[in-house]
């Protein structure tokens, strides 16, 4: 559940930067090269697992059109010869990545609208996304709820501060699936309930929104390549580059600080 302790003070671009690198946020992060050219490789050999979600067809069949994409908007290495060890994100695609997604949140409360926040990483994202619904929320938006007894993969899709999540065995899980989330919108269409305005998630539950031609920004790991494609075909609002579970889910709190003071938010 999201935390109700106030965040640290809203960092200078240049001290967000530094820290990013610090916690492996960005810079030099877990994820292995070899990890990443192997996930390319697979959404590009037509694994839906790693579409997240969206459908990419034929568009990106060669893994060195996905590579020039993901050096591109992420920042890992784009020496093709580069096959092992260390992989990077770069800090400032981060960084202009949640200016993009302080536009977006600042729209949204301007307008007052409706916003759906899910995420498959609880383990690390689940603050980001309950700080951020909170924000919204005191700013006047509407915070969609989700509709009780949906299930998929095997679990329940459940909410916490206001963050859809799917549970397991008594477990919050982490899951890229985008089967939770078309659960979600298929609930409100059945239901006749508009669908959100925005969409604040990762992932598969990212992907699945943006596919159905929702607004929607996403975060995800330098692994996971769909999104940023879906963002460089426009069917993504943002796609924000980052570690997705580094070592203390805290050391995401001085970006979430970042994120809502360029939105004109308050952790109220």
């Amino acid at each position: 559940m999201s935390s109700s302790l106030p965040l640290p003070a809203v960092p200078s671009r240049t001290a967000l930067l530094e820290h990013l690198v610090h916690t492996r946020i960005a810079g030099h992060v877990a994820t292995p090269r070899e990890n990443n050219l192997a996930h390319y490789r697979e959404l590009a050999n037509g694994n839906r697992h790693y579409w997240l979600g969206l459908e990419l067809g034929d568009r990106w069949s060669d893994e060195q059109d996905v590579l020039a994409v993901m050096a591109e908007r992420v920042g890992v290495s784009d020496d093709p010869d580069h096959r092992h060890g260390q992989d990077t994100i770069d800090p400032e695609l981060t960084v202009g990545a949640l200016d993009r997604a302080a536009a977006e949140l600042r729209k949204a409360a301007e307008d007052r609208k409706r916003v759906l926040f899910a995420t498959g990483h609880p383990g690390g994202l689940l603050d980001v996304h309950g700080t951020v619904a909170r924000a919204l929320r005191s700013a006047g938006c509407d915070i969609a709820r989700v509709p009780l007894g949906l299930y998929a993969d095997e679990g329940v899709v459940v909410q916490f501060a206001g963050v859809a999540v799917h549970e397991r065995g008594a477990s919050l899980w982490h899951t890229h699936s985008p089967e939770p989330m078309r659960q979600i919108l298929d609930a409100y269409e059945r239901a006749g309930h508009g669908m959100p305005d925005l969409v604040f998630a990762d992932h598969g539950w990212a992907g699945c929104a943006a596919q159905r031609g929702l607004d929607t920004v996403g975060f995800a790991d330098c692994n996971d390549p769909a999104l940023f494609l879906g963002e460089a075909e426009d069917t993504l609002s943002v796609a924000v580059p980052l570690d997705d579970h580094v070592a203390d889910p805290r050391f995401y709190e001085p970006m979430i600080a970042y994120l809502l003071d360029a939105a004109g938010l308050t952790d109220a």
